[in-house]
């Protein structure tokens, strides 16, 4: 990374292109934040993978409480009347519940609602695409509870939640959805808030409300590709439907409304001070497993925490190992946990919302070759 005319810049030359991102200098380094990595993705070649996210490398809950805390600290003061926040699956789905948790202590008068590539038994709010994901559909759903229904029916402000802004057509397509839908015809304004957001003035200019970006840093990329190289080949991810698997866990967080978090996965988990321990989310059921690694860190645990995901990624660059294997729900798509074969831990935790037997047990072989103890964490 260098600094040019004020610019942080950070390049870095990958097998098909080569990527360039400038940022204005700022108390977060561009690589504090995130490295780059290789999609295999033949529409969009490149990741930005966050480093403060918990999805596709390991990290202190601690570390991802204070940048759920920052992030609401940039709007947190201007809110007005009922609130809806919406998080992004699968990866922002952790992200928009962290910062919604900030938000509703001091304004308890919101709903977290997540998009879900998994269809579940509720009212269909509205579906839309994210054009250049390895899985495109996304739904959400109504709140499961008249409280929360009344919140979205009356919401003055519209919060949007996902981990980067790169082009900012994701949020747009939501926002025409949303409209199309008939739902939230009483919002004002709309807050996007991403960890990273590349996508210049895009939002503001094609969304018809006022909008406020809220990012730790914002900036530009170019992408230079290289003509001669093959484009990647995507393994069969883009599926939204339910599997053959069911779901058994609770609906409390986010896919049919939250208002506050149970915070009740794990209670028997008890921990050794000092004790190196990774905990795993699975897919889009991430944030009852953070609150149980948050509440094994404040125990006295060394805590990382991270997630499966379908997200397929070369290993090279931000991914320095990949373990695959086939997802939980039935569906017989690959997932992936990334940067976690290389490390040694005492004990994973590996939190579902389906079954244990649903496990597939190359993950669980996978996992046991960088931990002694690996234990299967469910609602069951």
């Amino acid at each position: 990374m260098s600094v040019i005319d004020g610019c942080s810049v950070y390049q870095k030359t990958l097998s098909c292109g080569r990527i360039e991102v400038s940022s204005e200098v700022s108390d977060y380094p561009l690589t504090d934040l995130f490295d780059i990595a290789e999609r295999r993705n033949p529409k969009r070649a490149f990741l930005f993978v966050s480093k403060v996210l918990g999805r596709h490398i390991p990290v202190s809950p601690q570390i991802m409480r204070d940048v759920y805390t920052e992030l609401a600290e940039q709007f947190l003061e201007s809110l007005n009347g009922p609130v809806v926040f919406i998080g992004m699956a699968e990866t922002a789905v952790g992200l928009g519940a962290g910062v919604f948790d900030e938000v509703r202590k001091h304004h308890p008068d919101c709903v977290y609602l997540t998009s879900t590539r998994h269809p579940v038994d509720g009212e269909l709010l509205c579906e839309f695409k994210e054009e250049h994901s390895h899985a495109t559909d996304h739904l959400i759903y109504y709140p499961s509870t008249p409280d929360m229904r009344r919140t979205v029916a009356e919401a003055q402000t519209l919060v949007l939640v996902d981990d980067e802004a790169t082009t900012g057509k994701t949020f747009l397509n939501l926002l025409a959805s949303l409209r199309a839908s008939g739902a939230l015809q009483q919002v004002q304004r709309v807050i996007a808030v991403t960890l990273t957001d590349w996508s210049g003035e895009a939002l503001s200019k094609h969304c018809p409300l006022p909008v406020h970006a809220v990012s730790l840093i914002s900036g530009h990329w170019r992408w230079t590709p290289d003509p001669d190289a093959p484009l990647p080949v995507m393994p069969p991810v883009n599926v939204t439907s339910r599997g053959n698997v069911p779901v058994t866990g609770k609906q409390s967080w986010g896919r049919l409304g939250m208002q506050i978090p149970a915070s009740d996965l794990g209670l028997q988990v008890k921990v050794s001070h000092g004790e190196n321990i990774l905990v795993l989310g699975t897919g889009e059921f991430v944030w009852e497993p953070f609150l149980l690694a948050e509440r094994l860190e404040v125990a006295g645990a060394q805590v990382l925490y991270s997630s499966t995901t379908r997200s397929p990624i070369s290993t090279g660059f931000a991914i320095q190992s990949a373990i695959a294997f086939s997802d939980n729900y039935g569906l017989g798509i690959p997932n992936f946990v990334y940067n976690v074969a290389h490390q040694q831990f005492d004990r994973i935790l590996l939190c579902t919302e389906t079954p244990a037997s649903s496990v597939d047990p190359r993950l669980l072989e996978a996992l046991s070759a960088v931990a002694p103890d690996v234990e299967v964490i469910t609602y069951e």
